[in-house]
């Protein structure tokens, strides 16, 4: 009896492109993983937890300094804001999406609460409120152009970040004649508000902000979301599978839209921790910072691809930027390798989280 060509090769092990095909034999020669194991490895934000983990350690032993009391509050005090947008970020790229104007939206809504009121006079809670509304209302947008056009949200969110950040020099120099809003200590309620976003607890000679525990909450809410909840269902869906998820019922408009808004919701947050920690703020605050949040996503275990990711990884990637950022301070090295280790952690997480995804795809 004779076989077609198909048949042929795949009876000779082969597929068709001159390449063979594992046999039973050596197929049945990869003995799985245990279940334990297997499960460890699947979970996306593994490997923030391992370089977590090398990091304190590393840093640890090269300034005497960092694993004390004083050394944590820094650096626990350097993530965390970066860890508030860290989570906001990570759910819009399970989502399938990126935003770009997420860094200038800390600046941008600082401002608003700055100009209103040093030059205005509104109260400052007032004007907490109104820039928390100018905010949802760039997220919406942003999410809205980019269900309705269908254009890449990398684009999208490029032309907004452009938009607000010239809106920030302009506007805030037109009514100012600088680029700097200062002064905020001096308006009205001032005292009500700072303790809100801006406090600290000293403990002994370390000081730990506040901004720690809306970093803490932020994310607890956000693991709460994703694994617990309707709404994380449908993040995972949008992200992975749009068409699919939308040809049984999920809302993929109204989750993309709102992921878009979450984000704008963390970087007006992140920009009153600004504001109220130090009293001022600039025209240039936030720029150039987006990358550092989706680098962060990203090194939890967010693919660029979306459908798969960690709230609890890209919280633990901010911790370890802060970590790096001042472990690199207290052991007296030149600051300006950062960027490079940020480089090499990127490209390595890329890497392990292709890997993750393929065991947990098998799996």
């Amino acid at each position: 009896m004779s076989l077609t060509r198909s048949a042929a090769t795949a009876a000779a092990g082969g597929n068709g492109t001159g390449r063979r095909e594992p046999g039973p034999r050596l197929l049945a020669s990869r003995k799985p993983l245990p279940p334990v194991l297997a499960a460890l490895i699947a979970r996306p934000e593994l490997g923030a937890v391992v370089a977590t983990l090398a990091i304190l350690i590393f840093f640890s032993l090269a300034s005497d300094s960092f694993l004390t009391l004083a050394g944590a509050g820094v650096w626990l005090e350097s993530a965390s804001t970066y860890g508030i947008m860290a989570v906001a970020v990570a759910l819009l790229m399970i989502g399938g999406e990126f935003d770009l104007s997420a860094g200038v939206m800390t600046g941008f809504t600082a401002l608003i609460v700055g100009v209103l009121t040093t030059q205005i006079g509104v109260n400052v809670w007032v004007a907490a409120i109104i820039s928390l509304i100018a905010a949802l209302a760039v997220g919406a947008f942003n999410g809205i152009v980019v269900i309705r056009t269908g254009l890449p949200s990398f684009i999208v969110t490029l032309a907004t970040f452009f938009v607000l950040q010239g809106v920030d020099l302009a506007v805030t120099k037109l009514i100012t004649g600088q680029v700097v809003i200062q002064g905020m200590a001096q308006v009205p309620f001032y005292d009500s508000i700072q303790p809100v976003f801006g406090s600290s607890l000293t403990i002994g000679s370390a000081n730990f902000y506040v901004s720690v525990l809306w970093w803490l909450a932020v994310a607890g809410l956000g693991i709460w979301v994703l694994n617990h909840t309707r709404v994380g269902n449908w993040i995972y869906a949008v992200g992975g599978a749009p068409q699919a998820a939308r040809q049984v019922g999920v809302p993929v408009r109204a989750t993309k839209v709102g992921l878009f808004m979450t984000t704008a919701t963390a970087g007006w947050l992140v920009g009153m921790i600004s504001l109220f920690r130090t009293s001022t703020v600039q025209a240039n605050t936030g720029v150039g910072q987006e990358f550092i949040f989706m680098i962060c996503a990203v090194v939890g275990g967010c693919l660029l691809t979306g459908g798969f990711g960690s709230v609890g990884g890209a919280a633990l990637g901010a911790l370890i930027y802060g970590m790096t950022f001042q472990g690199i301070t207290f052991a007296g090295w030149d600051t300006n390798w950062l960027k490079t280790f940020l480089g090499v952690m990127l490209f390595a997480a890329v890497i392990i989280n292709h890997y993750v995804r393929k065991r947990a795809t098998a799996a």
